[in-house]
């Protein structure tokens, strides 16, 4: 006999891999009518093409909970605005910052940033992307746009347009090939100040911050006035690099911004001819910085020429091969990232939200 409470504590009690927790804990809310044999639940992040696999698994694990019982399963997402520093209050049409920041230049940090833009709205959230590199702007190329932002009103701007990402970058003000940015810290803060609150960002999710490297006055500027509801580290398994990271990830720490994980940048090379791979810079930094700093690995990605011939092309790797083992790479990176953000802190939550409803 079908039993809503029944079905409803077998599918609270299911791990899933991208929370690290049963459903239970993680608080997901879950909905089953026993008159149609049906069950939804709503995650707070975008699943994209892993909801089939997510709904077989589910079916499994029902299948030796419940033998002989049958439901209709439905997985739906809705990302919500996660909690920021004291005082500070989310921006207009933005519902979580998520800072890409590294220690030092060099590790990958923007070509990441970008892929991990595309990868989460792939899965099928609103994203935006803000280059915060006011000195060394990358993303115009990245995204292969040299388009200058309109004013509706002559007081704000609309983002640029780009893979279907909503993007701002001082690149796209200035020609930064040619005129290089001389400008004072706090020139660069206040640059960085306007084109954060002067877009006009539309309904995102997310919004993805491509920060300078190191930890100095646009950082920390970041940290203090900017909503930030999440960080994201980048390092190679170098020890200078992690060394450097490990600076940043502190900094992020001491101001209030939690830190969702590291993500190791040119873990291994691939040979294009003979496919050989190598850990030329190192092996196990990131996993080590990570558990010494009392985070999670998301993800390591390989030091492959593709990578950056399609980000210097101006259609980084997610856009240019989606069905690709890169690509899949960064948007299980980005997926993982969005979980944490969601879920990473499941106790503060207080209880599940679960309702059955018996006919």
């Amino acid at each position: 006999m079908f039993s809503a409470a029944a079905v409803t504590a077998a599918i609270a009690s299911y791990v899933e891999p991208l929370i690290g927790s049963d459903l239970a804990s993680a608080a997901i809310p879950i909905e089953v009518d026993a008159a149609s044999e049906h069950a939804r639940l709503s995650l707070g992040f975008h699943v994209g093409d892993c909801r089939a696999t997510m709904i077989a698994a589910l079916r499994a694990h029902l299948a030796a909970q419940l033998p002989g019982i049958s439901v209709e399963i439905q997985i739906d997402s809705e990302v919500i605005a996660q909690a920021v520093q004291k005082n500070l209050q989310p921006l207009p049409g933005v519902k979580n910052i998520l800072a890409v920041a590294s220690g030092k230049g060099g590790v990958g940090k923007s070509t990441t940033a970008v892929n991990l833009a595309l990868a989460l709205q792939a899965d099928g959230a609103r994203v935006g992307l803000l280059d915060a590199d006011i000195y060394g702007p990358s993303q115009p190329l990245m995204l292969g746009s040299s388009d200058r932002p309109t004013s509706p009103d002559g007081k704000r701007m609309r983002p640029i347009l780009a893979l279907g990402l909503q993007a701002m970058s001082i690149g796209f003000l200035m020609d930064t090939t040619s005129q290089p940015a001389i400008w004072r810290g706090p020139m660069a803060t206040q640059a960085l100040w306007q084109l954060l609150t002067e877009t006009m960002w539309d309904a995102l999710d997310y919004l993805v911050v491509d920060l300078p490297p190191g930890t100095g006055d646009i950082q920390l500027s970041l940290s203090q006035k900017i909503p930030v509801a999440g960080s994201l580290i980048i390092t190679t398994p170098q020890d200078i690099a992690l060394l450097d990271a490990r600076k940043g990830l502190e900094m992020f720490r001491k101001v209030g911004i939690p830190v969702l994980g590291v993500i190791e940048n040119m873990s291994t090379h691939l040979c294009s001819n003979c496919g050989h791979e190598e850990a030329i810079f190192g092996s196990g930094g990131g996993d080590r910085l990570a558990r010494e700093a009392g985070t999670e690995l998301l993800g390591s990605l390989p030091l492959d020429i593709r990578i950056r011939q399609q980000a210097d092309s101006g259609k980084p790797t997610v856009a240019a091969e989606p069905d690709g083992a890169l690509a899949q790479r960064y948007r299980h990176i980005a997926r993982l990232a969005a979980a944490r953000l969601a879920y990473g802190a499941v106790a503060q939550l207080d209880f599940p939200v679960i309702s059955s409803v018996d006919d």
